[in-house]
């Protein structure tokens, strides 16, 4: 149920245009965002979704999860369970090292929270390889004193999650349902675990965008929610204020100073953010909310839009309505795609290999074999990987087939829900489109037949620095 009041742009002080001109922005300088949603003065004037994307799922917020974490911080802090000042070693003693480091012993709830722990890297990598991921940050070294220097550390955000849990006997998203989701009309969230059970607070939570966007008025509006103070003005003053210096480039959002899990910017504003393009942006002066989920490779260009183009256009009292514009942005906002393979829905060698099994050389990826069937109006590719047998079904002419999978090229994802559109490409190249809806992930698979052989291309379109999957050549038996 949405809980939020919708309004025209104008009614709002901006102008429909102004928004249209902004999504033909993004359109060509920003590739891809996923869902958008514009708040003011406490109204959506704007909110669209690249189809297969939809209102309904909810998208992974990576690193957007660490605002919610501060968040619950926030209410722990408020109920007197936990100080901002409390040592993170008094609430782990049993997890300690034997001769723990000065620097270590004078680390504090707020130097997490502050990515301020003195670590001279990211922990999150330490964490991994072990069960007990609080006693695998305790054993990292910590080079300076803590709450003297910025390190973006995600493995600080999950000891706050620790510390959250231990206090309240409650895994994070169960303390924050009530305090929180409940009263913002969040339903359906998840939120990944640690081995040992622990929310792992630096990512992994998945919302819908309309959540994101409550979240986020949430904010703007003091800690005030449909007239009751659900969480202490002083907490969001404190969580979104400059804490520690993390930079000093005047055209980076990412050097305005960081608060408690939330990135000051330009313009007055501060937001939440995860990798690929998962925002909270929240404009104080400009009363306004901007929620965005995204598989992008350049995390500036949106904010640089918002900051370029609409902050500009933006005007203090109602503006006259404007009927035909209202209609355009609600017609660009309608007709929002994620693009899909171009080219035709059959070729004259689509009967010759469909059914036809090529076999793979042992790959790291341990696909072993791969079977096309193409037939009237379907495609089905099949990849038999460590012993388990794939069926990908492909929409043609533009459309999406959405089903369930588990499929470890080029993301090692557990099962999720994907919608895939295929066309060919040539007469000898088949292409398909994997859209992990619930994901930024869209990889692209390249399909080559000649002769006997085929050739099998991955291609994702966002990762964590991880190289491309290798070209795999199968043989026809």
């Amino acid at each position: 149920m949405s809980l939020l009041p919708r309004s025209t742009p104008e009614a709002q002080g901006v102008p429909s245009s102004t928004l249209l001109n902004l999504l033909e922005l993004v359109g060509e300088n920003v590739h891809e965002l996923h869902s958008i949603m514009v708040m003011r003065h406490g109204h959506v004037i704007a909110e669209g979704w690249w189809k297969p994307y939809a209102p309904e799922h909810p998208h992974i917020l990576f690193s957007l999860s660490k605002s919610f974490t501060s968040t619950a911080a926030g209410f722990a802090v408020s109920e007197g369970l936990c100080s901002l000042d409390d040592t993170v070693l008094s609430f782990f003693a049993e997890d300690a090292p034997e001769a723990p480091s000065e620097n270590l012993k004078a680390m504090r709830l707020r130097d997490l929270l502050a990515m301020a722990t003195g670590n001279e890297q990211d922990t999150l990598q330490a964490l991994f390889p072990v069960e007990n991921w609080v006693r695998a940050f305790l054993a990292c070294p910590v080079q300076r004193t803590p709450g003297t220097h910025f390190v973006y550390n995600s493995g600080a955000t999950y000891m706050v999650a620790a510390i959250v849990q231990k206090v309240t006997g409650q895994r994070l998203l169960d303390y924050l349902t009530p305090r929180l989701l409940e009263p913002l009309g969040i339903t359906g969230a998840t939120w990944e675990q640690c081995p040992k059970g622990i929310d792992t607070g630096g990512w992994g939570l998945s919302v819908r965008t309309e959540d994101i966007a409550n979240f986020g008025v949430l904010y703007l509006q003091k800690g005030v929610w449909q007239g009751k103070q659900l969480l202490p003005k002083g907490w969001v003053e404190e969580a979104t204020r400059v804490h520690i210096s993390n930079g000093d480039s005047p055209d980076s959002d990412w050097t305005q100073g960081y608060g408690f899990q939330f990135w000051r910017c330009r313009n007055g504003a501060y937001r939440g953010d995860g990798a690929f393009g998962q925002y909270c942006i929240v404009l104080p002066a400009q009363d306004m909310v901007v929620a965005i989920t995204g598989g992008l490779g350049d995390m500036q260009a949106p904010m640089n839009l918002l900051w370029n183009h609409l902050l500009p256009a933006l005007q203090e009292n109602p503006l006259p309505e404007n009927a035909e514009g209202v209609s355009a942005l609600t017609a660009k906002l309608a007709s929002l795609k994620i693009t899909t393979p171009t080219g035709e829905s059959t070729s004259a060698l689509a009967g010759e290999v469909s059914g036809k099994t090529y076999q793979f050389e042992a790959n790291e990826t341990k696909a072993e074999s791969l079977t096309c069937r193409f037939e009237a109006n379907t495609a089905q590719i099949e990849v038999v990987q460590n012993g388990k047998t794939h069926r990908v079904a492909c929409g043609l002419g533009g459309e999406w087939a959405t089903q369930r999978i588990a499929f470890a090229i080029p993301y090692h994802l557990p099962e999720a829900n994907v919608a895939v559109s295929g066309a060919w490409a040539d007469e000898k190249t088949f292409v398909a489109k994997l859209c992990f809806y619930e994901t930024p992930f869209c990889p692209i698979l390249t399909l080559c037949f000649e002769g006997d052989n085929v050739t099998f291309n991955n291609r994702p379109n966002v990762s964590f620095g991880t190289p491309e999957p290798p070209q795999l050549v199968g043989h026809r038996i």
